[in-house]
């Protein structure tokens, strides 16, 4: 599966509209970006049930400051519409199996709940 480009105005859509979602923030000036994204790109490939998104942080500005993205590249994971992972920095492919698998064992559903019970 090829990588999805987000912008401002479908970035919401996909992310509530899918049950899990990886994106990838980036900018084609950013050297850890272009070693960060063949990573991305062979791992979207192995999880057909993952939407694997790119963010062109030069073009979609708006979006970037809204999400308040410091450092390129970050990742974002979202299950459920949730954010549940952000960090800065490039992954190795096994750091991001890792986190795709994380993903999709995590009960969001219980997390909010229990969230919920300590706010």
């Amino acid at each position: 599966m090829a990588t999805t480009a987000l912008t401002t105005e479908n970035f919401e859509s996909t992310v509530n509209d899918n049950d899990i979602v990886l994106v990838d923030f980036w900018a084609d000036w950013c050297q850890p970006c272009k070693r960060f994204s063949p990573i991305y790109e062979d791992a979207s490939g192995r999880y057909e049930d993952v939407v694997f998104a790119k963010v062109d942080t030069e073009d979609a500005r708006d979006l970037t400051a809204a999400l308040e993205i410091q450092s390129i590249p970050t990742i974002m994971a979202f299950k459920k519409g949730q954010l549940v992972f952000r960090q800065a920095g490039i992954l190795s492919g096994k750091q991001l199996d890792s986190l795709v698998e994380q993903v999709k064992e995590l009960d969001v559903d219980a997390a909010i709940a229990e969230a919920n019970r300590q706010a």
